[in-house]
């Protein structure tokens, strides 16, 4: 069983910091918890290929004068869901993902590594 959060840090345009009980310290970006959201859409999990935001692109797009303005990604506001996990709504309109505190632990682990 992980740890359970002791603090959390929300930042509207950098993304989100967790300190946890344990003592171990996890920053997530925004493009990072943008492209892990774990709701059935993003994941594939309705059988349909996983959608991405691609706001983490390993590069930029040929400049193109048809290009359609794209606004920097932001969280609009977070709720606790019960005392297991946070919902984060996305300025992109996008607000299914529920981030428990494992698998937010989880991807700490994969930032640890990376």
């Amino acid at each position: 069983m992980p740890a359970d959060p002791e603090h959390i840090a929300i930042s509207k345009s950098r993304g989100i910091a967790i300190d946890w009980k344990d003592g171990h310290h996890a920053d997530y970006p925004l493009a990072l918890l943008r492209d892990e959201c774990p709701c059935a859409t993003c994941t594939g999990a309705h059988g349909t290929p996983p959608q991405r935001s691609n706001y983490q692109e390993a590069a930029p797009p040929a400049a193109s004068p048809f290009q359609m303005y794209k606004p920097a990604l932001r969280i609009n506001s977070v709720e606790p869901i019960g005392n297991y996990a946070i919902r984060i709504y996305w300025n992109d309109n996008h607000s299914t993902g529920i981030y428990t505190w494992e698998f937010l632990r989880e991807l700490a682990g994969k930032l640890s590594k990376g």
